[in-house]
This record gives C-alpha cells, structure tokens and sequence, in this order.
C-alpha cells in the first residue's frame, strides 16, 4: 500500500538524516491521516493519490506564485518539496491514450451526452482523475466535443 511506503520512507529519511525529505513526507502524512479522520476510515490507495495530487498541484500553483513575486529562495524550496510528491504519483496517461479513453466514455453514455454534453465532463473526472490531470481532461474533452 503507498501509504506504508510513504511511511517506510519518512523512517528511512530520519534515519539517513534527509530533513526536506523528512519534512515532506510529515506533511504528506498528516494530510493523509486528516483525511482518514474526514472519511473515518482507513483510506485507499486512490484516496492517498488523490491527496498527492492536490498536494503537487498546490506547490506548483505556490512555485508559480513566487516566480511571479521574484521569490528564488521560496521557488527552489517549493521545487524540491515537490521534487519529493512526484516519485509517489502514479504516471499519468499520454494525450492519445486520454482521448481514446474519452472516447470510449462518450461511446458507453452516448445517450447522456446527446442531451448534456456538459454531463460527460463529471463522468471523465469521476474515472480517469487518477489517471490525468483534471485540465488535461477538461482540455481533451474540450477540444473533441465543440460545443
């Protein structure tokens, strides 16, 4: 289960004396573990990309914001900070694997997507979130469904 994994390596960090990796991997952690409380449950694997994925979105959005401010010192510490979610996430799908994959929702609920092309949107988050990013797939669904 990744979450061990993420544990084994917060063990493995302490004791090579890694502090940023340590650092992240705390964090990681926590915001798993507020998410068992949150659902009052053990979490899934999917559960904890899912918190991976929101955690490298929101250091990409703040190393994004410091570049903007001049900030290099913030930037390169964001950058490492995620340097160290990324190994953890699963690799998402190419653009041709995503789009067929789009394709192959729309042909299953063709009927919904006939009456609300808007509809189809919620179902592709619902099954390929953890296999692409949401703009990607928003982007795909986009650019083959012209409105």
């Amino acid at each position: 289960m990744l979450k061990e994994k993420l544990q084994s390596d917060q063990i493995q960090a302490l004791k090579s004396g890694d502090k940023d990796k340590l650092s992240a991997l705390r964090y990681i952690l926590a915001q798993i573990k507020n998410k068992e409380i949150e659902k009052r449950a053990d979490i899934t694997d999917d559960d904890v990309v899912i918190v991976l994925k929101k955690i490298a979105k929101e250091l990409r959005e703040s190393i994004e914001a410091f570049e903007k401010g001049g900030r290099k010192d913030l930037v390169n510490e964001y950058k490492k900070q995620l340097e160290i979610v990324l190994p953890y996430l699963p690799k998402e799908m190419s653009d041709e694997e995503l789009e067929k994959a789009i394709n192959e929702v729309i042909e299953k609920n063709k009927e919904l997507h006939e009456k609300n092309q808007k509809a189809i949107i919620g179902i592709c988050m619902k099954e390929l979130r953890l296999k692409a990013d949401s703009s990607r797939i928003i982007a795909i669904i986009n650019r083959i469904t012209p409105d």
